[in-house]
């Protein structure tokens, strides 16, 4: 087969979505090297480099150059047609207009409906435009690929699309969380972000979703007895200066640490690519993620692969990514939240159990398992 993707994340997104397109694409191109594979990118950039022979990056031409935006919505598809491409993935929730008039199949990856659950998280205009693009594509592919069932689930009850027509492929993370940090490097990464010997974890978006002031209002109560400090790896805007009125007025401002505000991570490579976080996540006492709605939960999987226990919310998709490897709590409950922390923290065999249930869970969502599922998808079509 000749399949092509829209690759503009692989290139130009260094978290999320290009993780996503990243991890899939060099895992097809490896394990089903008697397939040839096309990258359709608006540009090409260092962020994405893969020596497979079988792989073969296009660009814009001529006057394409200078709206290569447009090319990638509407006009790649006279690329693809050139091409003779047998299969075109959509990666990011989004197929090229026309694709479905051509004898070319499609396939779109939609991660999540956030903005659909929960639209005044977003702004109107952004919400019209990802409504128009998501529900285009659930239409007009020939398959949806939903990297959850919570995600199939919101697919139908939103758009409407058949269930037959929508495969569950989950996703995996970057394999540099598989791999168990010495003793030596985890002291090292201490020292240069000046972590504390022992810490709870945060990692993720500073948005309302994500529950980040249930932590802090469970850290206030706990704080006499435990005086574990939180270490929080992520940005945010509203919510999060809302989240730092609290701490402020709470007496906490010691006890919250913001690691991606400091000044050594502002600019660190290795903290931008996430290079330092395996040593970051397996130095923890425990991951906290209590959101209220995910498409997946890549630091669920990220944390198992590393080892480190971890607390999250008994709903939406996390317990598809946790299994029963995980500490769950109603993210609701700033007394579940208490509990769970003081559980956690206080019992080092209950922190080892959920270790090693942790790592066979993370075992579901391999790179290669993750491949399988969408090749099955494409040799279906």
């Amino acid at each position: 087969m000749r399949i092509a993707f829209d690759a503009k994340r692989a290139y130009q997104n260094n978290t999320g979505l290009g993780n996503y397109s990243r991890s899939l694409i060099s895992s097809l191109t490896a394990l089903y090297p008697q397939h040839d594979y096309y990258l359709m990118a608006p540009k090409q950039t260092e962020m994405y480099r893969d020596a497979h022979t079988n792989m073969h990056t296009v660009i814009p031409s001529g006057i394409f150059k200078l709206l290569s935006s447009l090319w990638r919505s509407n006009f790649v598809t006279r690329d693809l047609k050139k091409l003779n491409i047998d299969v075109y993935h959509g990666l990011s929730n989004e197929i090229p207009a026309g694709v479905q008039n051509t004898d070319i199949k499609s396939v779109v990856s939609i991660h999540d409906l956030i903005f659909e659950r929960y639209p005044k998280q977003y702004k109107a205009v952004d919400n019209a435009i990802y409504r128009k693009k998501f529900s285009n594509a659930c239409k007009h592919a020939d398959k949806v690929i939903a990297i959850s069932e919570q995600t199939k689930q919101d697919i139908i009850q939103y758009y409407n699309t058949p269930a037959d027509k929508i495969a569950v492929c989950y996703q995996s993370c970057n394999t540099i969380f598989e791999q168990q940090v010495s003793n030596a490097e985890k002291q090292r990464i201490r020292q240069k972000y000046k972590l504390p010997e022992t810490y709870f974890l945060y990692v993720g978006s500073v948005i309302e979703r994500k529950n980040l002031l249930t932590i802090c209002k469970a850290l206030k109560e706990l704080k006499a007895e435990l005086n574990i400090p939180l270490v929080v790896i992520g940005n945010g805007g509203d919510y999060m200066q809302q989240v730092k009125a609290y701490i402020a007025a709470n007496g906490l401002a010691g006890d919250v640490i913001f690691l991606s505000e400091q000044e050594a991570t502002q600019q660190d490579v290795d903290f931008k690519s996430a290079k330092d976080f395996p040593a970051i996540y397996q130095s923890a006492l425990t991951m906290i993620y209590p959101s209220i709605y995910e498409g997946f939960g890549i630091p669920i999987l990220e944390a198992m692969w590393s080892g480190t226990p971890v607390i999250t919310s008994n709903i939406s998709c996390m317990p598809e990514t946790g299994g029963d490897a995980v500490y769950y709590i109603d993210p609701f409950s700033t007394d579940d939240m208490i509990k769970a922390m003081r559980d956690v923290s206080a019992d080092e065999t209950l922190r080892n159990e959920l270790r090693t249930k942790g790592l066979i869970q993370a075992q579901k969502f391999t790179p290669a398992k993750c491949a399988a599922a969408v090749m099955q998808v494409y040799e279906s079509l």
